[in-house]
C-alpha cells in the first residue's frame, strides 16, 4: 500500500488527481486519492500521541540544519551559512565552534550532524558538509574541559568526492543501529547520477565509521540505494527498518522504506507508478506546497517529518513495512520546520528554518 496525500488528512477524495513522470516524459495520468484539507480539530489516529509543545527556546538561531545531542544532554546544533556549531544546555545556546573549509552557497553549508555510537570513548562528532569542489564528511572531536565547557577539535575528512551545487546537496547523515554512518546525497542536478550505481550522487550510502564502504553493501562500493532526487531525512524503527524523507521535483514529496541494492526512480519516475523495476514510495505528497519533508524521526511507531514548504510537521503511523494515514500538527503556526530530534527525554525537537531569527520548540515526552 502507499499513500498519496495533498493536505492534512482525512477522507480519500475520488475526484483529485495527481500524475508521476513516466521514463519518456509523458504523464501517465493515473488517478490518486488525495485527502481534502482537514479541520483544526481533526482528530490524530487513535494510537498515535499527540504532539504539544512545551517550551518555545528563544536560541537565535541562524539557519540550523541539524542537531544531536550528547549523553550529558547538551544538543549540538549546526547553521548552514555561518558554518557555526551551537552548544545548548539549560537553553541557552552558545557557540562551540566554526568549522572550516565550508563553502556555503544555496541549499549548501554545514548540514547533517551525526554522532558517533562511541562517543563515550571516542568523542567523534561527524558532519556533512559543503566544500569547494564537493560534499563530504568530516569528523571531529568535542572535548570537555575542566570548567565544563566544550572544545571542538579540528576536522577530519573522511568521505569526499560526493557532487555539488547550489541545490540538491542531499546532507542527512546518521548511524545506524548496525553501527554504520548513512549518508544521504542529492543529485546535485546532474541527473545521470542517480541510476549510476557508480556514482555517489542521488544515493543513501553506508560507511564504516572511517569512512570506507561498509561490508556487505550491494554494489561493493560506498552505495547502499540508489534513484534518490534529494534525501533529507533518515531514521529506523523499532524493527531496525530504514525510512528517508525525499524531495520531489514540482510534485511528489516522498517518504520510502528504504532496501539494501533498491532503486527509488529519479530521474525516470517520482512518487509510486507501481513499475517493477523500481521501489514505490510509502507516502507521496503530489504538491510539494504541502511538504518539502525534511527532518525524519521514528518514535512509537511514528514517523514525524518536518515539512519545509508545507511548514508543519506531519506524523506518519508505521504498520510494519507499510504506511497509515498522514496527520498534520501545527501547520503555518511555527513557519519552516527543518528538523525532528529526538530528546533524552523521549520527546521531540523540531529546529525552524529561515525565520530569522531561528529557533527550536520542545515537545512534551510521549507517555
Amino acid at each position: 500500500m502507499c499513500l498519496l496525500l495533498a493536505a492534512c488528512t482525512g477522507t480519500p477524495d475520488p475526484t483529485a488527481t495527481a500524475t508521476s513522470t513516466a521514463s519518456d516524459g509523458t504523464p501517465p495520468g493515473t488517478a490518486v486519492v488525495i485527502p481534502p484539507p482537514a479541520s483544526a480539530s481533526t482528530p490524530a489516529p487513535a494510537a498515535a500521541p499527540v504532539p504539544t509543545v512545551q517550551e518555545r527556546l528563544e536560541l537565535q538561531l541562524s539557519i540550523p540544519w541539524a542537531a544531536v545531542f550528547l549523553p550529558d544532554g547538551t544538543a549540538i546544533i549546526s547553521e548552514r551559512e555561518t558554518a557555526l556549531l551551537k552548544a545548548v544546555r539549560d537553553g541557552k545556546a552558545t557557540t562551540l565552534g566554526k568549522v572550516p573549509g565550508v563553502v556555503p552557497a544555496g541549499e549548501g553549508g554545514l548540514l547533517g550532524l551525526a554522532l558517533s555510537p562511541h562517543f563515550d570513548a571516542d568523542r567523534y562528532l561527524y558532519a556533512y558538509l559543503t566544500a569547494q569542489a564537493d560534499n563530504r564528511v568530516v569528523r571531529l572531536t568535542v572535548e570537555n574541559n575542566t570548567d565544563g565547557s566544550l572544545t571542538l577539535g579540528q576536522p577530519q575528512v573522511v568521505f569526499s568526492g560526493i557532487p555539488k551545487a547550489t541545490t540538491h546537496n542531499g546532507g542527512r547523515i546518521r548511524f545506524g543501529p548496525d553501527g554504520f554512518l548513512y549518508v544521504g546525497t542529492g543529485d546535485a542536478q546532474r541527473r545521470e547520477q542517480p541510476q549510476d550505481p557508480n556514482a555517489l550522487g542521488g544515493k543513501i550510502l553506508r560507511l564504516s565509521p572511517d569512512g570506507s564502504p561498509a561490508p556487505g553493501n550491494p554494489f561493493g562500493n560506498a552505495v547502499y540505494s540508489l534513484g534518490h532526487r534529494n534525501v533529507q531525512g533518515l531514521a529506523w524503527d523499532e524493527s531496525g527498518r530504514l525510512w528517508a524523507s525525499e524531495f520531489g521535483p514540482d510534485v511528489d514529496d516522498e517518504l520510502n522504506l528504504i532496501a539494501p541494492g533498491a532503486n527509488y526512480g529519479w530521474p525516470q519516475v517520482t512518487g509510486a507508478p507501481h513499475r517493477a523495476e523500481f521501489q514505490d514510495a510509502k507516502v507521496v505528497w503530489p504538491s510539494t506546497r504541502d511538504s518539502s519533508p525534511s527532518g525524519l524521526e521514528i518514535a512509537g511507531g511514528i514517523a514525524y517529518l518536518g515539512a519545509l514548504r508545507g511548514e508543519r510537521l506531519w506524523a506518519v503511523p508505521l504498520h510494519g513495512t507499510e504506511a497509515g494515514d498522514p496527520v498534520a500538527y501545527f501547520t503555518g503556526e511555527y513557519g519552516r520546520i527543518r528538523d525532528v530530534i529526538r530528546t533524552p527525554q523521549g520527546g521531540l525537537w523540531l529546529l525552524s528554518n529561515n525565520e530569522n531569527p531561528d529557533f527550536a520548540l520542545v515537545l512534551r515526552p510521549f507517555q
